[in-house]
């Protein structure tokens, strides 16, 4: 049962920062483990654009699949002889000349075909096929690392399926709805308090209420990344986090709302980065889609469900100034099943590397723990970059 001092106490560090509520925009999710470094996911759900992305520039079937949705370099960001960068992506462009952003470019999860909810279900899982594992990988990573208080805390209506499993999740979600009374939240607590199930569960929500403070309950790109920097600074805050966006499935009007979707991302990955102030030089963001587009355009200004795609490393921690890509071309025969850019790079992999090498972790048994089922992309007959390749994606620890 919590105390009516830890209850207040909760009440005053908490009181503008309103009841859970669903998120209408991006929503994220946190696990405390104990480690100065911090581990970020975002996802990007709808299948990203790689291709208009980080742009292959220097590609030349790219200007005549894409047309009139081909990115014009003299307004992008050259990254380096081959590829640019959308222009939307102005601060991200200035993390990568500091050299705290890399791309991994035609990188993808196991999955084959091209539905949203399978392909992010095996991009969260881990697994090779829909549904053929119940929890996910990043809570897989958590229960690798040493216990804290709480093992993870979730800010969103429900838990997304990377963090859900054995790992204890709490959860929480910011409301622009007025927030309720000290004196309702001590009734909630005195009813849950023989509730062996509730009661847990509400002095859980009320300690992520406390932790929220007074940060703002807008759900805008900007106010979510400075909400979860707020949480991943804190010292006594969580390590590990997951933020959702939504919104890239581009069939239509592709060039604005893709825009429009990197703008927001920008400011998310920068408000993240100003929150966690001297902790940022410690964190690694991974970003990431449960797959691309197709090579060309479609009849409608966009492009549909494709394979291949681009990842991120972002962050104060990762090794980056560099584009990492086996490049596979573009070519009719290039293509996989000759519309889309063709996977050289297993997202697995990339993902297993990066959390190792993030938290001083044996990589092997990294790899294996997160996506057991993964057998080194040979099954899918493609030669894709794998573990051992992929070293290096993180710099030094700061002492």
């Amino acid at each position: 049962m919590i105390s009516r001092r830890r209850f207040l106490s909760l009440c005053a560090a908490s009181a503008a920062a309103g009841a859970g509520a669903l998120l209408i925009g991006p929503s994220f999710a946190l696990a405390r483990v104990e480690s100065e470094r911090r581990f970020v996911f975002i996802i990007q759900r709808g299948a990203a654009d790689g291709l208009n992305i980080v742009v292959p520039y220097a590609e030349p079937a790219y200007a005549a699949l894409r047309g009139p949705l081909a990115i014009d370099v003299a307004n992008a960001t050259k990254l380096n002889g081959t590829f640019a960068l959308h222009p939307a992506l102005q601060q991200t462009a200035q993390l990568y000349a500091a050299r705290q952003a890399l791309f991994v470019h035609a990188v993808a999860t196991p999955y084959r075909d091209r539905s949203h909810f399978d392909g992010q279900n095996v991009l969260e899982t881990g697994g090779l096929a829909p549904y053929q594992m119940r929890d996910g990988w990043l809570n897989r990573l958590v229960t690798m690392l040493p216990k804290r208080e709480a093992e993870a805390i979730a800010f969103a209506p429900t838990v997304p399926a990377a963090l859900r499993g054995r790992a204890g999740v709490t959860s929480y979600a910011p409301s622009g709805l007025p927030g309720a009374s000290d004196d309702l939240l001590m009734r909630v607590s005195e009813l849950y308090a023989h509730d062996a199930q509730l009661g847990p569960l509400w002095n859980e929500a009320l300690t992520a209420r406390g932790m929220a403070g007074r940060a703002s309950p807008r759900q805008d790109p900007a106010s979510v990344g400075k909400l979860a920097g707020g949480f991943l600074a804190r010292a006594d805050g969580p390590r590990i986090a997951m933020i959702e966006t939504n919104g890239w499935d581009t069939h239509s009007a592709q060039n604005a709302r893709l825009a429009a979707q990197l703008k927001g991302l920008d400011a998310l990955l920068a408000a993240l980065r100003d929150a966690l102030g001297v902790a940022w030089m410690q964190t690694t963001v991974v970003v990431a889609t449960e797959f691309g587009r197709t090579a060309a355009a479609n009849g409608t200004g966009g492009t549909d469900h494709g394979t291949g795609a681009v990842a991120m490393l972002v962050g104060g921690a990762v090794a980056g100034g560099r584009v990492l890509a086996q490049w596979p071309g573009l070519r009719p025969g290039d293509l996989y099943e000759g519309r889309d850019l063709r996977p050289s790079a297993s997202l697995d992999a990339l993902v297993a590397s990066a959390a190792a090498e993030t938290f001083g972790l044996d990589p092997q048994r990294t790899a294996a723990t997160l996506f057991p089922k993964t057998n080194a992309g040979a099954r899918f007959g493609e030669r894709l970059i794998e573990l051992g390749r992929l070293s290096g994606l993180i710099g030094s620890p700061l002492v």
